[in-house]
């Protein structure tokens, strides 16, 4: 944990302290302003760092109400504006503010992201911004543009020059305002992969970047989730055989998630071999009158749930598909009963669990599968929790996990994207011997130590700053 980068400056220079090993007089105060929602995996990082940090600082979380700030109604959105405001006025009174930046929590449109994250800013004495996505550059499709005012689709103009606008705003305003900051005050960013770091520094020019993955357990907290997980922690579990393999996808139901290769993976793996899904469906998917969301269906269909032969095949997919012919004596009642590659019985649909199950569900799987689909995602929570815990890990080949394994070499078995037959290659060699688990990740004291090195930065003010205190 880079504690260092969140220290004031003072801590960095013996004039103040004495010696390095003299206590300070008083902990230094730390706000992080970050949402709490549950709905949102920042909530559960904010609350790792809150147990980390709390030994070294004085930590006062502000929670960044979704309902004002998401709500698109005009007045709902004034109250968002003064909720904002009243944070502001309390930073003034910290030593050093951390803001967990996810854009959306500020707010839908982006006028109001921008400005209220101009606020945060002006108001911190020193910040530092964890960047949990970083918006791409945006590129203005000129062509389809173009094509739109000729064919007169005025709507799809508009919302492409829309669009257009909100992702520059969002890639180029927030960290314009970040650059304008620094001339003046310490201002750091954080940021989880090292891509990101080069965009950060170089393209957007921010001086001190410091860039480690996400990280939710200690030691001691992983090997205590690890020695309480029992089966009998989940009861779903129980009908299933002592000899059963388990193979867990964590998360919120969600096609990038590429749920749907884990289950085609499956129909190649050993009877034994079960899957979990930890997850359901987003609360912000919830529609009215639908009496199941698109997503579970494909999931429903790729696993032929309640499928029988003659539902496959009475439906061609092209006009020159072969009639079906059915014999007299034989044949209509396996068209009519359970489809043979049926996996009803090896799929378990475990629910949002909450912090304490979920990561107990981790710990129990024997391979814990990560089968992304390619976002642009900056960072994983699964993945780094799986980690910690000294899971076996198997992970689509997406620029988030490839850049997460630079910091843990050989801890990661990868797949191509959507290439089930590799996936369940991956699965089943290791799975049936039944390997021994890694051992959980511990940073040594070496790395410790450079870490803090690394740092060390984040402490100092410029020159012109340290002489106009001395002055």
């Amino acid at each position: 944990m880079t504690t260092l980068a969140f220290r004031s400056s003072r801590s960095a220079y013996p004039q103040h302290v004495g010696t390095a090993t003299a206590p300070l007089p008083r902990r230094e105060t730390l706000a992080i302003v970050s949402t709490r929602s549950k709905l949102c995996g920042i909530a559960a990082y904010t609350a790792a760092l809150w147990r980390q940090l709390n030994a070294a600082f004085d930590v006062t979380v502000f929670d960044l109400d979704q309902y004002l700030l998401r709500s698109t109604h005009r007045r709902v959105r004034r109250l968002g504006d003064r909720h904002i405001k009243d944070i502001c006025r309390a930073l003034a009174g910290f030593d050093a503010v951390n803001l967990q930046l996810e854009h959306g929590t500020l707010g839908r449109d982006a006028r109001d992201i921008d400005r209220r994250f101009g606020w945060l800013v002006a108001a911190a004495p020193r910040l530092s911004v964890t960047f949990h996505t970083l918006p791409p550059p945006p590129g203005f499709d000129g062509a389809a543009f173009a094509k739109a005012l000729v064919t007169l689709k005025w709507r799809a103009a508009f919302r492409l020059q829309a669009d257009y606008h909100r992702n520059r705003r969002l890639a180029y305003g927030i960290t314009g305002r970040l650059r304008r900051a620094q001339r003046r005050k310490q201002v750091s960013a954080i940021v989880h992969n090292r891509r990101d770091l080069c965009d950060v520094k170089y393209l957007h020019g921010l001086r001190d970047v410091f860039d480690h993955p996400l990280a939710f357990l200690g030691t001691a907290d992983a090997e205590q989730i690890r020695a309480r997980a029992s089966r009998q922690n989940l009861p779903m579990l129980d009908p299933l055989p002592a000899d059963a393999v388990l193979v867990g996808v964590f998360g919120f139901l969600n096609e990038y998630k590429g749920f749907g290769t884990a289950i085609q993976a499956l129909h190649h793996l050993p009877e034994n071999h079960h899957l979990l899904l930890f997850g359901g469906i987003h609360p912000n998917e919830i529609a009215a009158h639908r009496p199941i969301h698109p997503y579970i269906s494909a999931l429903f269909n790729d696993a032929y749930v309640e499928t029988t032969l003659y539902d496959r095949i009475s439906t061609p997919s092209g006009e020159s598909a072969p009639a079906l012919v059915l014999a007299a004596d034989r044949g209509l009642g396996e068209l009519l009963g359970t489809h043979p590659r049926d996996l009803s019985a090896r799929i378990h649909f475990m629910g949002a669990l909450g912090d304490a199950a979920f990561l107990t569900g981790m710990a129990l799987c024997d391979a814990v599968v990560l089968p992304y689909l390619e976002v642009g995602q900056s960072s994983s929570g699964p993945i780094s929790q799986a980690l910690e815990l000294g899971c076996r890990i198997i992970a689509s080949r997406t620029h988030t996990f490839l850049e997460f394994a630079e910091y843990h070499k050989e801890a990661i078995e990868f797949f191509d994207i959507g290439n089930h037959l590799e996936l369940a290659e991956r699965i089943f060699p290791s799975s049936t011997s039944r390997p021994t688990r890694r051992p959980i990740c511990s940073p040594t004291a070496d790395d410790r130590l450079a870490l803090t090195r690394r740092s060390q930065s984040a402490l100092q003010r410029p020159k012109q700053w340290r002489q106009a205190d001395r002055g």
